[in-house]
């Protein structure tokens, strides 16, 4: 490599930093390589003879930040539950390969990164130039696919124990804030114009941060969004709330939405239900013709005289109508029976509740609507705009992704369902002899190890002796 690079007439920095990286990479994968197959005729001396039947090696790839890393393993001949044959890879069951599909954690941490942010195409692009691994923007999407199906399980094993009620949560508040609302995106088109897709969002919090500058930061904040029917928006919804909170020591819950019908399909009976403010004083403004009864209207709602805004509202009805029913009627009308219709959800939960419950230490209790807030951060900023267009099993993979990542769990999620546990225990013990790169081409020079002058150097992570991975690093390049 150095000659290579030293003979010609000129060379760039650019050129060396891709050079050296691209070697090192090689390195790493002949490395990796070599531990899986030690791994694997470890396994394949101490297996259970009786009960696992060698059937010889076969050829793999994983995907690694490093690049691709060819191996082979021995596949076993076994018995399943049922008692009928089956084949396994001992290999893949001691590091846990079996579950996203031959992804190392790294990676898959680098493509749901990159896909939860930019589009997939861009996010294969990203990955490849910054990565010793190349990658299509058909693997990337696979992969994301595949990891919105693992949290798609995960979400319906919360609704069963929720259902069973195997409550999990242990937390007690006095106040629980739930806001909910809709987002619209672009169907994708099959022979005709494809209708929209809905996405059900919720946020539920705890309160506002006490003394954090003009910027209000939420208290407890979890989000939870799904495509479908409210029905289960609102089952996925409960089970997520008692997996955090004791449902019997929540002192108040209250929900702020739209208007929706959906939104207030709660489980709880004695949820405060409020109609977003926004969604109040919008339609006033909108749908009343004459500045002075607008402004009666505004005035009566935020002094929270209700009963006086609905007949104030009918009167101006009434005092406008005609037999010619002019747009400025319907409107009228429109206004005056969806006010009538949210009457018990107009006022603000201050105002209704007799006595409000003391706030924890460090929190406050404000006015309701952060949820158009949310949609944007969450879902409208990733999934919205620049003509995009989904599809209804694409788009809700990657609105679990969103979602999680808003609830910093997104990464853990990557870490279970690759192979997060490969730095065990038993892996250490398994690994009873040194390994080389023998198997790379050899540069000019004494030696077998070619990446011998580069590695030994004083890295930091030799300083420590108590950590197991560095005790598989160090037999690793010593």
């Amino acid at each position: 490599m150095y000659n290579n690079i030293l003979n010609k007439d000129k060379v760039t920095f650019k050129e060396i930093e891709q050079a050296i990286y691209k070697f090192f990479c090689n390195a790493a994968a002949e490395y990796t390589k070599e531990l899986l197959e030690a791994i694997d005729g470890q396994l394949l001396e101490e297996r259970d003879r009786s009960k696992y039947r060698d059937k010889g090696l076969r050829k793999t790839t994983i995907k690694t930040v490093y690049g691709e890393v060819e191996y082979r393993r021995h596949v076993y001949l076994t018995k399943n539950e049922n008692g009928k044959n089956a084949a396994v890879y001992l290999l893949n069951e001691e590091l846990g390969m079996d579950t996203i599909g031959l992804v190392s954690t790294n990676l898959a941490e680098k493509v749901i990164e990159a896909v939860t942010d930019i589009p997939f195409r861009k996010s294969s692009e990203l990955v490849s130039k910054t990565t010793g691994q190349t990658i299509s923007h058909s693997g990337v999407w696979n992969i994301a696919q595949t990891m919105g199906e693992k949290l798609a399980e995960e979400e319906k094993r919360l609704v069963k124990e929720f259902h069973t009620e195997q409550t999990r949560g242990t937390k007690e508040i006095p106040v629980l804030f739930e806001e909910m609302d809709g987002v619209w995106l672009k169907g994708q088109e099959s022979g005709r114009k494809a209708p929209g897709i809905e996405v059900k969002m919720g946020t539920m919090y705890e309160g506002w941060k006490k003394d954090t500058g003009k910027r209000s930061t939420l208290a407890g904040k979890t989000v939870l969004a799904s495509i479908g029917k409210s029905e289960v928006f609102h089952e996925k919804w409960e089970a997520k709330i008692q997996s955090i909170y004791d449902p019997e020591k929540i002192g108040q819950r209250i929900l702020n939405g739209d208007g929706g019908n959906w939104i207030y399909d709660e489980y709880d009976a004695e949820t405060l239900e409020q109609l977003d403010r926004f969604h109040v004083v919008r339609p006033i403004r909108s749908k009343t013709s004459h500045d002075k009864a607008r402004k009666e209207m505004l005035d009566l709602l935020r002094e929270e005289k209700i009963d006086e805004l609905i007949e104030y509202a009918d009167i101006y009805y009434n005092s406008i109508c005609t037999d010619e029913e002019k747009p400025e009627e319907l409107l009228a009308l429109e206004l005056k029976e969806f006010l009538e219709n949210n009457r018990h959800r107009l006022a603000s939960y201050t105002a209704r509740l007799k006595e409000m419950p003391e706030a924890p230490a460090g929190i406050v209790y404000k006015s309701m609507g952060v949820q158009e807030n949310q949609n944007c951060t969450v879902i409208t900023l990733r999934m919205k705009g620049k003509r995009k267009r989904w599809a209804e099993r694409s788009a809700a993979n990657m609105i679990r992704l969103l979602y999680y990542r808003e609830n910093k769990d997104l990464m853990d999620a990557v870490d279970r369902y690759t192979d997060g546990a490969v730095w065990t225990e038993p892996l250490k013990e398994k690994l009873n002899r040194p390994l080389s790169a023998a198997k790379v081409d050899m540069v000019d020079g004494k030696g077998n190890n070619r990446y011998y002058d580069a590695i030994n150097v004083h890295l930091p992570i030799l300083d420590s002796t108590s950590h197991r991975t560095v005790k598989v690093f160090k037999r690793l390049i010593y």
